[in-house]
C-alpha cells in the first residue's frame, strides 16, 4: 500500500510525548493509537483523523504520506 500514516513520527519527533498522552489529549482509544503507531500501513479512519486534526490544528497531510515502497 503506497499511502502510509506518519503517526509515529508525529508523536515522537514533533510532539515528543508518549502514546498514552496522545491518546488522552485526542480522545482516541489507546488501542487505536497504539495500532496506528505500530502499523504505518493502517490508515486512520475519518473520526480518528478528525480528532487528531481538530486537537492539534493540523492538516491531514501531516499524518499521511505517499511512498513508492
Amino acid at each position: 500500500m503506497p499511502v502510509r500514516n506518519t503517526v509515529r513520527r508525529f508523536i515522537d519527533e514533533k510532539l515528543k510525548i508518549t502514546r498514552y498522552e496522545f491518546s488522552e489529549r485526542t480522545g482516541l482509544s489507546k488501542t487505536t493509537v497504539y495500532s496506528l503507531y505500530e502499523n504505518p500501513e493502517q490508515i486512520p479512519n475519518r473520526l480518528a483523523l478528525n480528532k487528531i486534526c481538530d486537537f492539534y490544528k493540523i492538516q491531514p497531510g501531516e499524518l499521511l504520506e505517499w511512498s513508492e515502497d
